[in-house]
């Protein structure tokens, strides 16, 4: 009897023991749970609707749909014809910028680490494709850690771009060609300050390019893919969507005419190169898009952020087709 009584005790204190485990164990996976985390969990983000698929009675905070406003994925044709006859300009430059028959037209990316990792996968995908141009040299410029903000305002990455186009036995005259997909790092000042904060950067990062890429011509833009898996907070929903007008905000402000963005030599100094959209990424989640794209948290690491082999593929694919199929970039990307 005194030995049972002493085994109930001790099975006790093992349960109790257990017990204070496993409350420990909840208790720090809330304290190292990300606030995003928690917000991403209770927010409803099934309202957001692709910006290239919102109809002309669709809004956002004000804003009507369309990749250049007014419910249009087209860009005016002013600006259409103009992006054509810079098309026609784009030719293999050699070393000093001339035009030369064993010259190069040389296609960079700028951005942040999802940039990066899609954009070499892309390399891959352009450089076994038979169609491409042999011309065509494409350098990935997108780096770790370097947002919007660092592209703007540092001059380390635009270093860290130039050695690497050096160590391809390329120049920064060759260079004709961006793409170029920034966001903020942990935004927290909501709607519209921090999407008219990154316009803000993307205005200068467009001038930095031209300051260092003399013969740059066309930059492509896309913002960011969805973010409502994310576990950090550097880039969750919805900045992740209203990056998609902040890029908009640029286009539409060279478009009208901004001095800071002006690309035509007849009106002024020339302060950046053409912009344009590239592939549009976002998509709401498990909900398809017009084309049928969606985001699904198979398609990202662990972190909910960056995009693993799965999503990497998605846009690295969407990279291909646009470039392959737009009238406005095919001219120079294929033979």
């Amino acid at each position: 009897m005194k030995f049972r009584n002493h085994n109930f005790v001790y099975k006790n204190k093992i349960k109790y023991f257990l017990n204070i485990v496993i409350l420990l164990i909840i208790i720090q996976a809330g304290c190292s749970s990300d606030k995003s985390n928690s917000v991403n969990i209770v927010n409803d983000f099934s309202n957001l609707i692709p910006i290239m698929d919102m109809s002309s009675s669709e809004t956002y905070n004000g804003e009507e749909g369309g990749l250049y406003g007014m419910g249009s994925n087209e860009p005016p044709a002013s600006h259409f014809g103009a992006a054509q006859n810079i098309l026609n300009e784009i030719t293999p430059l050699d070393e000093n910028g001339d035009s030369s028959a064993a010259g190069k037209i040389v296609f960079i990316s700028i951005g942040m680490s999802n940039t990066s990792i899609e954009f070499k996968d892309f390399i891959t995908l352009a450089n076994s494709d038979t169609e491409t141009s042999p011309y065509l040299e494409i350098i990935n410029g997108a780096q770790v850690g370097m947002t919007a903000e660092d592209w703007a305002g540092t001059d380390e990455p635009w270093q860290v771009l130039e050695q690497r186009i050096q160590n391809d036995g390329l120049t920064n005259e060759q260079v004709q060609v961006a793409w170029v997909k920034l966001a903020l790092a942990y935004p927290q000042t909501g709607w519209p300050q921090a999407t008219e904060t990154l316009k803000e950067y993307l205005i200068t990062t467009m001038q930095r390019l031209m300051q260092n890429f003399p013969n740059i011509k066309i930059v492509y833009l896309s913002s960011r893919s969805y973010g409502g898996y994310s576990l950090t907070d550097k880039n969750p929903e919805p900045y992740a969507y209203e990056s998609g007008f902040a890029v908009r905000w640029l286009i539409l402000d060279q478009i009208n005419g901004s001095a800071e963005l002006n690309f035509d030599p007849l009106k002024g100094t020339v302060q950046a190169p053409l912009l344009l959209w590239g592939p549009y990424l976002w998509a709401n989640a498990l909900s398809p898009r017009s084309d049928g794209l969606v985001w699904e948290i198979s398609d990202f690491e662990s972190d909910g952020t960056h995009p693993n082999d799965q999503g990497k593929s998605k846009v690295s694919n969407l990279l291909l087709n646009y470039f392959k199929t737009n009238e406005l970039a095919r001219s120079w990307f294929l033979k």
